[in-house]
């Protein structure tokens, strides 16, 4: 096996870290990583990465480690997805002396006012690490910051121009992150990954799924409802049997400085951002067009059907005799209409996706912060139909149907087509 030279950097405002590591299969050779508490020479990739050090020279070296890191397999060792927060630093207790602390960062939109918030923001990273480091315990950064925007914000960006509204947060939960979390796992010799979520995995007919976490205030199911069932044989939510208050008091009682830390931002690419102004600036065209009602007749001016979603009633800016929503959009026309609430009702949803049972009954949620209904279920070429027994406003193309039967998702897809 031939050695190879990696290259890391950090930076912050004008000051400014490098770390050249020579590496040979997983030990480093040399290193040169001014900062650093002690020479990285001689150590493994493992060892290495628990090594502790100025802020931006642990930065340096942890970008190039997470360039070619790999370990030998060991049964004791779990990789713990790190965010920064109170809920993964307690994951990362629970896993003990085996674990391994890996956190992405991810792309995140360089005006927004908000990063330091965000999940996978470069403060995170470093809380990340810190907490990992406080323990005795080995951190690896990925850089995953260009796939994350090919993977996520683009087709964010292109589902609102297309006159969908798109659920990023699921798209990044359910596939990207996870995939890369349990791949890095694979390959750092890790039994399994575990994760921060508060949610359960349950087998229904020999199949792991994904399934309610017990605290309904912080359950995150749905936003895992895209995961792959074979992908959870690899994976572990040890939070999701407690709730978010027990979690803080146990990382009170570990003595993690994370205890108080606030959550992260949902959309955190957003970095605190309006996500009107994002799409805009990411090239979003303002296509003005016209305002109607149910029966074409004009009502106004807008200067984007992007800017709204089903159900929005602020910004519209017409008034007739009663209230105004948001029913749907036609980009094709630049088309915004709007109609009163009871508009809104939906009772027919299509989707594209599959269902991991099948089920002629089910309870479904459509949107995150929607309540779950109870829907007959009809399979169709390429995923199933919805027939809900109570109808529900605002249901958007472009979200995520989850369906679930005694807690557990035995279904998931993108909402194509709602009627009334």
């Amino acid at each position: 096996m031939s050695a190879r030279e990696v290259i890391g950097d950090s930076a912050r405002g004008d000051a400014y870290a490098v770390a050249r590591l020579v590496v040979e299969g997983d030990r480093i050779l040399e290193a040169d990583a001014p900062g650093m508490s002690r020479s990285l020479a001689g150590l493994t990739l493992l060892e290495a990465a628990a090594i502790a050090g100025e802020t931006l020279a642990a930065d340096a070296v942890a970008d190039a480690i997470g360039r070619c890191f790999t370990a030998a397999p060991d049964g004791d060792r779990v990789a713990v997805a790190m965010s920064g927060g109170v809920d993964s630093a307690v994951a990362l207790v629970r896993a003990g002396r085996g674990a391994l602390g890996v956190t992405l960062r991810l792309w995140l939109d360089p005006a927004g006012p908000d990063a330091a918030r965000a999940c996978c923001s470069p403060e995170a990273v470093i809380a990340a690490r810190e907490t990992c480091h406080s323990l005795g315990l080995p951190h690896v950064t990925l850089d995953l910051r260009e796939e994350f925007r090919a993977a996520v914000v683009e087709p964010f960006v292109q589902g609102y121009a297309d006159g969908l509204t798109p659920n990023p947060c699921i798209r990044c939960n359910g596939s990207f992150r996870l995939d890369a979390l349990v791949h890095f796992a694979r390959g750092a010799g890790a039994s399994s990954l575990w994760t921060g979520h508060y949610a359960q995995i349950v087998q229904r007919g020999g199949m792991n799924l994904v399934a309610r976490g017990v605290d309904p205030a912080k359950d995150q199911s749905y936003m895992l409802a895209t995961v792959e069932p074979k992908l959870l044989e690899a994976v572990a939510f040890p939070l999701g049997t407690q709730t978010k208050t027990a979690t803080r008091a146990e990382a009170e009682d570990a003595g993690l400085a994370v205890a108080s830390r606030a959550d992260s931002q949902e959309a955190c690419f957003l970095a605190g951002g309006d996500y009107r102004d994002f799409l805009h600036r990411h090239g979003v065209a303002a296509s003005p067009g016209e305002i109607v009602d149910e029966s074409g007749q004009p009502l106004g001016r807008h200067d984007g059907v992007w800017r709204f979603t089903p159900g929005q009633r602020r910004g519209i800016g017409v008034a007739t005799g009663e209230p105004l929503y948001a029913l749907r959009t036609e980009p094709a026309t630049a088309t915004l209409v709007v109609g009163p609430r009871r508009s809104l009702a939906t009772r027919t949803v299509d989707v594209t996706g599959r269902l991991h049972v099948r089920v002629a009954e089910a309870e479904a949620k459509l949107r995150y912060r929607s309540p779950a209904v109870r829907t007959r279920v009809e399979e169709t070429d390429g995923g199933f139909r919805l027939h809900l027994r109570e109808p529900l406003d605002a249901v958007a193309p472009g979200q995520v149907a989850a369906l679930y039967v005694d807690d557990a998702i035995v279904g998931s897809g993108v909402i194509v087509g709602v009627t009334g």
